[in-house]
Order: C-alpha cells, then sequence, then structure tokens
C-alpha cells in the first residue's frame, strides 16, 4: 500500500473517527508494544553480564574494610571480565537484531503509513549506514516506546475508571441518571483515547520511517537525472517538431500556392505557341508537385488527423496512403500526445520500411491497450531481415521509445515476416 495519507496526517482529518485510521493506530500501536516487550527479552541475555558487573560493584562491604571505597581485586577483574562479556554480546547481537527489528517494523509501518523501502547496503554489517540507523530505531522502540506506552495505559486505565467511579457514586447517592451519565462519559473519552492512541502511533512512525528510509544510491540518482534529461530532450524536440510544421503550414505552404496561383495565371495570359509559355508551363506543373510533396512533409512532421482524430485516424490515414494492403485494428480513445506521437511514428516507420526495404505487399496494424501498456505492432508479409544497425530509423524509433519510458521490439527473420513492436506506459 502506498499512499501520502499517513497515520499522522489523519489524526488531523475531520472524518478521522468514521475512517479505518483510528483502529489502524491502535493495531499499530498494540504490536508497538508487543514488540517493545520482545525487545527488552531478547536483550536479557546480553545485557545481564552487564546488570551483574554492576551489581559486583555496587553491592555492600562486609569485614573489617567495611565501607572502604576501594573493591578488592577480585571484585574489580570479575566486574570488569562480565563488561567486556557483556559488551562483546551486546556488539554481536545488537546490531544482527537490529536489522530484524527494522524489516519487521517495515512491515508494520504498512498500517501507519505507506512503509518503509528496504535500505541498500553499502558496507559490511559494521560499516552500513543502515545498520546504525536501525540501531538507533532499536533504542527508539526500546526506550522511548515504553514511554508513550505508558502514558496512553495510564489514559485507558482513566477511561475504564471514570464511569465506573461515577456509576459507584450515582448508586451511593441514589441517581437515577448514572447509567445515562455513565455512557455519556464514555463516548466523550473513548474518541480522545482514540485520538491520543494514533498520535502517539503517527508519531512513532514517523520517526520509524525517517531512521529507516533507503540510503540514497547515487548511480540510481544519476540514471533518474538522465532518464529526466533525455525525457525533456524529447519534449523540445516535439515543441520544435510543432513549430517547423506551423512555420511550413502558415508560411512556406501559403506563398507557394500563391505563386502556383500567379504561375498559372501567368500561362493562360501567354500565347500557347510562345517560348515562354512552355517555360511557365513547366514552372507551374513543378509548383504543383512541390506542394504536393511540402503538404505530405507537414503531414509526416506533425500530422493533422493524429492532433485532433487520434491515433487510430491517423493509422488509417497511412493505411489508406500507402501503396500496401494494409489492415488496421486499433483501439478507440486518445492517449497522451507524446505517446500518440511516438505510436504513430512508430507506425509510419514501419510501413515506410516495408515499401522500401522489404518488398512486401501487405501489412497488418495493431494498437491495444492491456492495462498500463499502450502496445502498437506491425507486421509485414516482406522477405525480412531488418537490421537497425544499418539505418537510423528503427535506431531513432527506440530511442524515442526509451524516452517515453517504453522499448521498441523488433523480429525480423530472413524471409519474414518482419515485426515491429512498441511498448509504451499510459497509466494516466
Amino acid at each position: 500500500m502506498t499512499s501520502s495519507t499517513t497515520l499522522l496526517r489523519a489524526v488531523t482529518r475531520p472524518r478521522f473517527l468514521a475512517s479505518a485510521w483510528p483502529w489502524r493506530g491502535v493495531a499499530y500501536s498494540a504490536t508497538t508494544a508487543v514488540a517493545s516487550g520482545l525487545l527488552w527479552l531478547l536483550l536479557a541475555l546480553p545485557l545481564a553480564p552487564l546488570a551483574v558487573a554492576g551489581w559486583v560493584l555496587r553491592a555492600p562491604r562486609t569485614g573489617p574494610d567495611q565501607g572502604s571505597a576501594l573493591r578488592s581485586g577480585t571484585d574489580l577483574v570479575v566486574a570488569a571480565v562480565l563488561g567486556v562479556l557483556g559488551v562483546g554480546l551486546l556488539a554481536l547481537v545488537v546490531p544482527r537484531l537490529a536489522l530484524a527489528v527494522a524489516g519487521v517494523e517495515r512491515w508494520r509501518l504498512r498500517l501507519a503509513d505507506g512503509g518503509a523501502t528496504p535500505p541498500r547496503r553499502h558496507g559490511n554489517l559494521y560499516t552500513d549506514p543502515a545498520t546504525w540507523r536501525a540501531v538507533a530505531y532499536l533504542l527508539l522502540l526500546g526506550i522511548v516506546a515504553p514511554i508513550w506506552l505508558g502514558v496512553l495505559a495510564v489514559v485507558g486505565l482513566l477511561v475504564v475508571s471514570t464511569p465506573v467511579a461515577v456509576h459507584h457514586r450515582a448508586v451511593t447517592m441514589g441517581s437515577v441518571d448514572s447509567a445515562a451519565g455513565r455512557a455519556a462519559l464514555g463516548l466523550v473519552l473513548i474518541p480522545v483515547l482514540l485520538y491520543l492512541t494514533a498520535a502517539f502511533g503517527g508519531a512513532h512512525a514517523a520517526l520509524a520511517r525517517m531512521l529507516l528510509r533507503a540510503e540514497p544510491d547515487q548511480a540510481a540518482a544519476e540514471l533518474v537525472a538522465v532518464t529526466r534529461s533525455r525525457a525533456r530532450l524529447a519534449d523540445a524536440f516535439d515543441v520544435e517538431r510543432h513549430r517547423i510544421e506551423r512555420d511550413l503550414h502558415d508560411l512556406a505552404q501559403q506563398r507557394l500556392v500563391a505563386l502556383t496561383v500567379q504561375l498559372g495565371l501567368a500561362r493562360l495570359d501567354l500565347p500557347p505557341d510562345s517560348p515562354a509559355a512552355g517555360a511557365v508551363a513547366s514552372a507551374h506543373e513543378q509548383a504543383k508537385t512541390l506542394m504536393v510533396e511540402l503538404r505530405d512533409l507537414v503531414r509526416g512532421i506533425s500530422p493533422r488527423t493524429l492532433r485532433e482524430l487520434g491515433l487510430r485516424a491517423a493509422a488509417e490515414e497511412l493505411a489508406a496512403g500507402s501503396p500496401l494492403r494494409v489492415h488496421v485494428d486499433a483501439d478507440e480513445g486518445r492517449f497522451a500526445p507524446a505517446l500518440e506521437t511516438v505510436a504513430f511514428a512508430a507506425v509510419s516507420e514501419a510501413l515506410a520500411n516495408a515499401v522500401k526495404h522489404a518488398a512486401a505487399t501487405e501489412a497488418t496494424v495493431t494498437a491495444r491497450r492491456a492495462g498500463d501498456t499502450l502496445t502498437v505492432e506491425v507486421r509485414d508479409d516482406g522477405r525480412g531481415g531488418a537490421d537497425p544497425t544499418r539505418g537510423s530509423g528503427l535506431t531513432g524509433l527506440a530511442d524515442r521509445a526509451a524516452a517515453a519510458g517504453g522499448r521498441l521490439l523488433l523480429s525480423s527473420p530472413a524471409g519474414g515476416p518482419t515485426i515491429v513492436r512498441v511498448e509504451l506506459p499510459c497509466a494516466s
């Protein structure tokens, strides 16, 4: 369970008593009491030699030198041996016991919040910072926890004993309203106890989570930074691509349309048999061809169909303009613009490769969402043998998929078929 709500935060919410948090607080506090008691039982063995050594040094003396400030040599040796034994046992037992208790506490923290993540080891038992953080939690569980648990026990006794005392007094005085008063007082005091239990337990859980959190991993942090940087670069590329598409559509394409119209008018004004008429006619045809190519280029840079209607409509438009027989089987609905852009690029690149390199005649495009993953697959009946190392198209597509948090898979044995599969996360 992972949640931003914790037991300590839940106490401040208006509907705290109507939620499950009070009972989770009771469960966490009760298991804390059990864990604290078991801890002292487990520490009894290594602490026993130290307790005996202290008793030896503080035991009263008898004999003619009674009251002397100096102890006999035997007492000092026995105390020293017991002290060294106790310290050695503590050094041997406490780190391992602390790590075991920390593991149990991470499981118990699910009652109070999302739980602490397991720490990464950065050294051996005695040089690992996680060990000493676990030892610090051991002190919290063994020393601080009994204090606040004792306070809760006293308050609990007051909650139980106060209505009984009120009832006894009411019976003694012959009051007929004793039952109603006892019930009212109990209803008032029980929520107070629940709030205190959740507050103390939540504070203990917050300290435990702080002590038992994972140590920062520099390599993982750098990997996250690189991943985010790559995603920002991909987003910046998409923004720049849209800007180029807009400039081509709004400026270059419009001017080319105007030029084509002017050449057409000039062609009409010239005598058909004049030398200039042939040159203008040729320029007019080239301008119209260039206008078609520019329109296709703009559509490839940022398809308007993709932006306005989504992935399925854009894939069907690609299929209609392809020389192959293309069957499209895609889910309805929209996805995040970045995911649709990558998915469309995968379909476009795969179909283009099928035409140029695979000598294919037929292809199938599927786009399915399963859970939190959008899977886009293009299968053609070409000769296969696609190699990403021989071109930049598939390599660039793999980079774009990785920048979006996904991956590209390619299967292209000799003789076909070729399958290009892109898996993209789409949790939102």
